[in-house]
């Protein structure tokens, strides 16, 4: 963590003292405000005081934006989806959020009660990230994504630990983003892998919709009864 500059976050807690903690990480060109206004949405008064941290990517140039510089978790070199991600990129970010895992363990928050959450390009990096956990998370939220370099991250990198954490993957039907065929793969992969997979699809495109809050509300209901 001596080498990892933490990011800039903002913070929402539903109650004092939470023994709960959701970081989630926006998409392409948003930032941490994107997904504040969802907490309202998605918690219940029933549930325990949770702490939600949402972190500004850091700002760099991206290619396919004709370079314009923005919030980007990492470079997205082309449109085709293997050949997307940036390796470097995609290594920084998953380092980085890592350092905020683990300000929330020093904070009393251990992993075991931490999720990790994300949507399109923040959502690739919430899947990176899990893969290699060596101490696994409460579970895990991919919204409108995909897993980046699957031909690398996947099989070989997956730790017996990471197989453990629970995940939410959801997807629009009509996504002109990101395609739903690479949320379905993504799903396949990683159910192969032993991953206990959650998998939903919705009548939207690169969205997120009442129907997939409700249904990420009850996901969340059992992690918590758990």
């Amino acid at each position: 963590m001596d080498a990892i500059d933490l990011l800039e976050t903002i913070e929402e807690e539903t109650g004092p003292d939470p023994r709960w903690a959701v970081l989630w990480l926006h998409g392409l060109g948003a930032d941490g405000h994107d997904f504040v206004p969802l907490v309202p949405e998605l918690a219940r008064p029933e549930w325990p005081a949770v702490r939600f941290v949402f972190p500004h990517a850091p700002v760099r140039a991206v290619t396919i934006n004709a370079g314009m510089r923005m919030r980007a978790w990492y470079d997205i070199r082309d449109f085709d989806l293997a050949n997307r991600a940036d390796a470097e990129g995609v290594a920084v970010s998953t380092a980085q959020v890592g350092a905020l895992l683990d300000r929330e363990q020093a904070r009393g928050i251990p992993p075991e009660r931490t999720f990790l959450a994300g949507f399109s390009q923040g959502g690739a990096i919430a899947l990176a990230a899990m893969l290699t956990r060596k101490t696994p998370l409460a579970g895990v939220v991919a919204l409108s994504t995909y897993l980046p370099m699957s031909h690398d991250l996947a099989g070989e990198k997956a730790t017996a630990e990471a197989r453990q954490q629970p995940i939410f993957l959801a997807h629009g039907e009509a996504d002109p983003v990101i395609p739903i065929q690479a949320g379905v793969a993504t799903s396949k992969m990683l159910g192969d892998l032993g991953f206990d997979v959650t998998w939903r699809s919705y009548a939207m495109p690169h969205a997120v919709c009442p129907e997939e809050v409700r249904d990420l509300r009850d996901w969340f209901d059992r992690r918590f009864a758990g």
